[in-house]
């Protein structure tokens, strides 16, 4: 069942059979380029280039601890390619949050916002969290929004509990209230918003992050 994973782990050490291995995934590379920047990539684009060199550093990094190797290269691809048009972009656009699931898909947008969004639509699905959620969810009193804060400080403070809300999959509620001094009720109403807000600060996303920031999150 893991066949290719264990066919990864063999190759790494071989440069004849890794470079037979990465001309047989020329597809799986021509494939996810393309879906992390949103049209059909060629070996004459640049992206092919940053994706083939992302897809052989996976192999250099995979262990089977990592789980899928497929799953662990399109990761990396994905990432290669958002740091590659970030270094790239002329625009420094940003987006608020609450504003994601409304944000029209227009030209002035910068091509690693939306890639980011992609990527963090896909990690707040783990939560059973859409885009649609965060307005509903985002607190609109300043006094909620300092509320909202202090318990986001506390949880980025500590990297056990983001650990912890990742392997989850939940916000640990309880502990957060204990800790924070935030009430329960705010965290219950708002817990969506605060997940997002965290997934950003803690995780790949160097445009949101920056802007969640300037905002003083």
């Amino acid at each position: 069942m893991r066949e290719i994973d264990n066919m990864v782990v063999q190759v790494k050490d071989d440069e004849t059979a890794l470079e037979d291995f990465v001309k047989s995934q020329e597809g799986f590379i021509i494939k996810a380029a393309s879906r992390t920047s949103k049209h059909y990539i060629t070996r004459s684009d640049d992206e092919w280039s940053i994706a083939l060199s992302a897809f052989v550093e996976a192999v250099e990094k995979y262990d089977l601890e990592k789980g899928s190797f497929m799953a662990f290269a399109e990761l990396l691809i994905r990432r290669r390619l958002i740091d590659w048009f970030r270094i790239n972009s002329r625009n420094n656009e940003v987006i608020h949050v609450e504003d994601i699931e409304n944000e029209p898909d227009t030209s002035r947008e910068s091509d690693e916002i939306k890639l980011e969004i992609r990527a963090l639509e896909e990690d707040l699905r783990l939560y059973g969290i859409s885009f649609m959620d965060l307005a509903d969810a985002s607190p609109k009193a300043q006094k909620t929004r300092d509320a909202c804060r202090k318990a986001i400080n506390w949880i980025i403070e500590n990297p056990l509990i983001i650990n912890q809300m990742k392997e989850s999959n939940q916000l640990p509620i309880k502990i957060i209230e204990n800790n924070s001094g935030v009430p329960r009720k705010i965290l219950e109403r708002h817990r969506k918003y605060i997940i997002a807000v965290v997934e950003i600060l803690a995780g790949d996303y160097p445009w949101l992050n920056e802007y969640v920031r300037q905002e003083g999150r």
